[in-house]
């Protein structure tokens, strides 16, 4: 080991210690709900004394240059103008917020996909729904499958849809969501390309990032897109209930309120910016968007964003090389390179094809992972096949997915053996 190396803590089993796990659980999960460090949580509680000291203090003259401070760390770290970056509590919130203020007509569209987040395609229908407009239509993903013909579809997609949208005034909005990295099953999409198309193509991007922000570099300055919001308590190891949402100048015009809709901040005079929009809601926890300062720092203790990623993409490589051994099966990026994988690995499971998703079965799992075994990874039905999401994290090591392969395989005979009761009986 070199000594720029050994000046930061080892990684695998022996960083759990910087974690409040609890003995004999193993965490394969992490892009479900994240994983919050021991010295992040310890920030954040000491903020929380700081502010039940003298909580008008904290709030009127101490919040809003703490605050921005933490736009201005985030807004570094995507290569973004502080000007461009507000805090919202998840996701989901940032995307509504972009749905919400647009102002749309009977011709408009909103695009999804079938791997969209499903909070976020059933908020596209419930606008359209509750207003007759606009229509949502759905692009179609089925992994595996070549990134050249996703994209070469992508763009045939939205052509078709552009070249029926009027010209001029009266040209209607076509609005694209697209994820960087697809939920579920955890796959690193071509975004960046994607978006690029949305711009050739006359249609407006929303990025759902969720996953990205402590997974891949981000520029948004290179890429352009018309609205990126990523999670900062997945990857990023703050706490749960904040994300960037990041609103280039060019179309803050569009955001005409928060949601909720904004109160005036009770300690700027000025309301009229952007970021004024997003400063306060009202009675809420500000201390979680605070801790992220916490989170990036934790992060340059273990080496920084090189050194994590470096980690985690190779051992979520190896961590599904050995799932397919151990399940007998295959995984869902079989391409020289892994490029669709960043942190997170996708194996398809040893399930019926006919086992439909259903309740009972996602209920199952958990039980027999969580209860049972003191494990999880989550699963998802995709293009006909049962799948495994694993995620790769500093804590982790290869004996963590082995053991989760022997695990699963124990519980998909499980599975295998009620269904062929049932048919009996």
């Amino acid at each position: 080991m070199s000594s720029t190396a050994s000046q930061f803590p080892e990684f695998g089993h022996a960083l759990r210690k910087y974690f409040a796990f609890e003995p004999g659980f193993t965490p394969l999960n992490h892009g479900g709900f994240g994983a919050t460090p021991r010295p992040v949580l310890d920030a954040s509680n000491e903020l929380t004394l700081q502010l039940e000291a003298n909580p008008d203090a904290f709030i009127w003259q101490r919040y809003e240059a703490k605050l921005n401070e933490v736009r201005r760390h985030l807004a570094q770290l995507i290569s973004a103008d502080l000007d461009e970056c507000v805090l919202v509590p998840n996701v989901c919130n940032g995307i509504n917020t972009v749905l919400r203020n647009f102002e749309w007509r009977k011709e408009d569209v909103i695009i999804i996909t079938n791997c969209t987040f499903s909070p976020i395609g059933n908020a596209a229908r419930h606008i359209s729904q509750t207003s007759s407009c606009p229509s949502v239509v759905e692009f179609t993903l089925s992994f595996p499958e070549p990134r050249a013909d996703l994209l070469q579809r992508w763009r045939l997609f939205l052509r078709k849809l552009s070249s029926t949208s009027g010209t001029g005034a009266g040209r209607r909005k076509i609005v694209g969501i697209v994820d960087s990295i697809v939920s579920g099953p955890g796959l690193l999409m071509p975004w960046r390309e994607m978006v690029q198309t949305c711009r050739e193509e006359g249609v407006w991007s929303i990025v759902d990032a969720a996953h990205s922000l402590g997974q891949e570099p981000v520029d948004l300055r290179t890429v352009q897109p018309d609205f990126w919001v990523s999670s900062c308590s997945k990857w990023l190891f703050a706490r749960r209930g904040c994300a960037v949402l990041y609103v280039p100048k060019r179309n803050q015009h569009i955001i005409k309120s928060a949601l909720p809709t904004q109160i005036h901040a009770p300690f700027s005079p000025d309301t009229s910016t952007f970021g004024s929009r997003f400063a306060w809601f009202g009675s809420l926890d500000v201390t979680i968007a605070l801790s992220i300062p916490a989170a990036l720092q934790f992060r340059e203790l273990l080496g920084g964003e090189e050194r994590i990623n470096a980690y985690c993409h190779a051992l979520a490589v190896a961590g599904g090389k050995r799932l397919q051994e151990i399940l007998g099966t295959r995984q869902m990026d079989q391409t020289h390179g892994h490029i669709w994988t960043a942190n997170m690995v996708a194996v398809q499971l040893p399930l019926g094809a006919d086992i439909a998703p259903s309740f009972d079965i996602m209920h199952a799992f958990q039980v027999r992972l969580i209860e049972r075994h003191k494990i999880y990874a989550s699963q998802w039905y995709h293009n006909g096949r049962w799948w495994i999401r694993a995620s790769a994290q500093v804590y982790n090591e290869i004996s963590d997915f082995e053991r989760l392969g022997y695990v699963v395989l124990d519980v998909c005979r499980g599975i295998e053996e009620s269904r062929r009761v049932e048919v009996k009986l």
